[in-house]
């Protein structure tokens, strides 16, 4: 019963992904997998919380083979490629190594700011969870869960935005 969700939730990741990825969503299933397994201790409060929590363990392996492969690629001369305001929105661009770390670190910095703007991106972003979900996970209303959302997004794409 949870193979396919986590499946399904693989597959939104990937689904912002450059073409030709040399991880496999199974791969990343069955590691994120592992690593829930490895996290016996952690008590799970509903079917949502556990999926969120997946959700974060595959963003973090996927962060992680993107540096990887950077760190391979170091020096050379690819072009930086803009990140549109459809970034963020229901339909994602393919998104490569570099521009995935560039996420990641704006996420990590909007955490230090508003860790539950963070989150909420996470959850919307990557879990692909409705604002009814996410704000019950956040503990808050979905009217402020729309408010943070549309603030944080504005937020990315500045921070993401190239620099003149």
């Amino acid at each position: 019963m949870v193979y396919a969700e986590l499946r399904a939730i693989a597959a939104r990741h990937f689904g912002a992904e450059r073409p030709g990825h040399t991880l496999q969503p199974t791969a990343l299933v069955n590691e994120a997998f592992l690593r829930l397994r490895g996290l016996s201790g952690v008590p799970w409060h509903d079917r949502t919380h556990f999926f969120a929590i997946a959700s974060r363990i595959m963003r973090r392996l996927l962060v992680d083979h993107a540096r990887a492969r950077m760190a391979q690629k170091r020096g050379s001369d690819t072009p930086r490629v803009a990140v549109g305001e459809g970034f963020l929105e229901g339909i994602e661009p393919a998104v490569d190594a570099e521009e995935l770390i560039d996420l990641d670190q704006a996420l990590d910095d909007l955490a230090v700011e508003s860790p539950r703007l963070a989150r909420l991106v996470e959850l919307r972003f990557f879990s692909g969870l409705g604002i009814d979900e996410a704000s019950s996970l956040l503990g808050c209303s979905p009217r402020t869960a729309k408010r943070d959302w549309v603030f944080a997004r504005a937020w990315l794409l500045n921070r993401l935005s190239p620099r003149p």
